[in-house]
This record gives structure tokens, sequence and C-alpha cells, in this order.
């Protein structure tokens, strides 16, 4: 009978705010960084798991990781990774430190990530990766892992068994297409807010020279600075390639309506996050008044309940899942029944310290075995750090591969660890006499 053993968790840092990779008008020098867990039993079995965050404020989340951890101590491993339905259950629903979100912020997101090292441990056990493994789990089974708690009004047991249940025709043939040819992705890469003119057209043109049927660019700065940039890219592009913009939450709802319709004559694609994340009556009030253009957001939501009321309220056309923002796996589970229930297509967030490598998994799986779609669907792609993981994300001709190795995609290699760690990791003592030649402040 394996035990749990250890927790172990590192502040994981990386210096992206020097080059300005990832700004735009909220964050505006973001150092991306993983709050990482490693659980480890006694028969050494290990899951691997994390919280993505943008620098200051990444100590808080490896010290939530690590109440939470205390839980599973001593735990029996195969009764959680055997029933992961009630393992979640025991994280997310503790009845005294679920008193700090109730299931929404650091305390959500602490739990998520050790919710998420038991699928790894489980989809390893079965020598699968996870989208596989979850593919392949039979709809009973991925019923029982869903905690269907303030969103039955919206989405029972029963109704998620029949779209499981029908997502079973076909599925063989859908998983093969996953292997052979892959998922659509977008990227995001040319289009952050600090970079220049001349580094955004670049990059624009590479995007598009590389098969990427959608690139997407920061906004909300400047209005006269959004017009100009998005003219350059129509410009550069043509009116018919597709271009999405996101706003990271940056206007109340008048002003998102008023900047908006300035902008619509550069035919976005979609917006994203017009407002605050949480606004479920002003993201409903955005789509109204800016039709057609469509409206997306979930990068920031923090639970199931908020994704259920704006796909209720009809708030949205495009849900984007996270996949550390959310209490793991089995909360994505019910995100992506809800969107299948309301015909909204998912579109994950990635970039980021590992995202792409964690949230591929959702899509292929929604792909296989929820949605049975890929229409108008794309995973976001960002092209930097992927490199510190155990297996790199492959894009090729604008297209996800599949990912191969067992597990949920969360392990990071020892040495980028430990050359990360903040703030005596050697990589983030290099940074720093970097920053104080450059008369930067080291995060």
């Amino acid at each position: 009978m394996p035990v749990i053993s250890a927790v172990h968790t590192h502040d994981v840092r990386f210096p992206t705010s020097l080059e300005l990779d990832g700004s735009d008008a909220v964050n505006v020098d973001p150092d991306y960084s993983a709050a990482y867990v490693r659980l480890v039993a006694d028969n050494g079995e290990e899951g691997h798991g994390f919280v993505f965050t943008a620098g200051r404020g990444n100590e808080i989340v490896v010290r939530a990781i690590e109440s939470f951890g205390a839980l599973l101590l001593g735990r029996d491993l195969d009764e959680l990774v055997n029933d992961l339905g009630a393992a979640s259950r025991l994280l997310v629903h503790d009845s005294q430190l679920r008193w700090l979100g109730p299931e929404k912020g650091v305390s959500h997101m602490a739990a998520g990530a050790l919710v998420n090292t038991l699928w790894d441990i489980a989809a390893r056990r079965a020598g699968k990766p996870l989208w596989r493994y979850l593919a392949e789990l039979s709809p009973e089974e991925l019923v029982a892992a869903v905690d269907f708690t303030h969103i039955s009004d919206a989405l029972s047991p029963q109704d998620a068994l029949e779209i499981l249940k029908a997502g079973q025709e076909g599925k063989a043939e859908r998983i093969a297409s996953l292997e052979e040819t892959g998922y659509p992705a977008y990227t995001t890469s040319p289009g952050w807010l600090g970079y220049s003119d001349e580094k955004l057209l670049r990059l624009s043109r590479e995007a598009a020279g590389q098969g990427f049927p959608l690139i997407k660019l920061k906004v909300g700065g400047d209005l006269g600075d959004d017009r100009r940039r998005l003219g350059l890219v129509r410009e550069l592009l043509g009116r018919d390639f597709p271009v999405a913009i996101d706003a990271n939450q940056r206007w109340d709802v008048p002003e998102a309506v008023a900047w908006l319709r300035e902008l619509a004559e550069f035919d976005p694609y979609w917006i994203e996050e017009a407002t605050s994340t949480d606004d479920v009556l002003g993201h409903a009030r955005i789509r109204r008044e800016i039709a057609p253009m469509r409206v997306a957001t979930g990068e920031a939501v923090p639970s199931r309940i908020v994704f259920k009321q704006l796909l209720q309220a009809e708030a949205i056309d495009v849900m984007q899942i996270d996949s550390t923002r959310v209490a793991g796996v089995n909360e994505n589970l019910a995100n992506l029944l809800l969107a299948r229930k309301f015909g909204v297509p998912v579109c994950p967030h990635a970039g980021g310290v590992g995202l792409c490598e964690l949230v591929q998994h959702f899509s292929f799986f929604d792909y296989a075995a929820v949605s049975g779609s890929q229409d108008g669907r794309f995973i976001e792609y960002v092209d930097h750090l992927h490199e510190h993981f155990a297996e790199p994300v492959i894009v090729r001709a604008g297209r996800y591969l599949a990912p191969q190795k067992p597990g949920t995609g969360a392990q990071m290699l020892p040495e980028s660890i430990e050359r990360w760690t903040f703030p005596d990791g050697p990589g983030w003592v290099e940074v720093g006499d970097r920053a104080a030649v450059a008369g930067r402040r080291t995060p």
C-alpha cells in the first residue's frame, strides 16, 4: 500500500519582464513563474503539478500548496488515485481551508495543483498521456470525477452522462485523427503590447508563414496605438486573415463598448477579457452592444460556477479555460461539459510557464470524447519557456501535435528548477547583475 510521504514545492520564476515578453495593458512587466509541486509516495511514484503566476506573489501560492499538501501526507495513494472525484473533494471542500476562497483565488489554485499531481500519477500508471487517458475512461468514470455542486441547475450528472455517451460514437476515429494531424493552434507571440511596430510586423509575418490560422494582439493601453497596430497588421496580412484582440480586463463596461466600436472596422475575430472576468452581466451587455464581434473570456474565471453563469447569461461566444486557474482536471472536465451543453466552443488560454504543455490535453480530450468538433476551436500558443519541460509541446504548420508521454505534461526539468528557483538560483543571480547594470529593479 503506497503512502504519500512528501510534498516538495519550489518557487520557480523566469525574468520575462526584461524583454517585455507577456506584456499587456494590465500585466505590464510580468515575470512568468510557477509555484511548482512534486508529490512523492514511499514506493517512489511521483506526480507533478504547478500554478502559473506573473512573478511577485508566487511565494504565496507555494505556501498555500504546502498547506493543502498537509491534507495528503500519510494517505493511501491507491485510494486517492482510484477515486479522483473524492480526492478532489477532499482538497477543494476542506471545511477550514475552503474559507479562504471558497473555490476561487490562491486557495483554489493551490488545491488544483495537488489534484493535478494525482491525475499525473493516474495517467502515468496507465502509461498514457492525460488526454488519451481521459478519452479512454468510461462516461460513468468521467461523470464520477466531476463536482456538480452549484452547477446542477445548468448541467446535471444525467446531462453529462448523455453528452459523454454520445461522444463515444466515432471516438476511435477522432483519436486516430488527433494522433495523425493534431489540433489547430493560434499564437499570441507577435502581439505583446511592449513590442515595437517592427517586431510586431516581423513576428506576424512569421506566424502567418508558419501556418497559424489566427494571431492575437494585445490592446487597451492607448486607443491610437491600438488603431495603428491593428492597421499595420491588417495591411500586412489582409482583411481576411483572422486577428483576435485581448484587453486583459482593462476596461469598465461603457469604456469597453466605446473602445471596441472604434476598433470594429479592423474586424477583430474576438475581443478577449473586455472587462472584469467576474462581471457576468457586464460581459452580457458588451456582447449585445458590439455584436457581431465575438466576446471571449475565461483565463481568469475562478471556477465552474462563474463559467456556468457566463453561459446562462449568453455573455460569451468563446470559452477560454486555463489549466491552473481552476481546481485541476476535475473542474475543467465540468467546464468542457458545460460548454458542450450550451454549444460554445472552447479555445484554451496558454502561454505562460507550462500552460501550453498542460492545457493542450483538454482540447485533445474535448475533440475525442466531448464536442467531437474542431470548428472555431484553437489552442493558444506562445513560443517560449517550453525547453524547461520533460515533454515540450510541438507545433507544426499551425497545429499542436498530440502529446505522447504518460502524464499531464507538468514535469519540469530538475536543472531548470534549480537554475531558476527564486531568488537564489544561479539564473537569478545573473539576472540581478544585468538588471542592476540596466538600472532595473530585480523583482
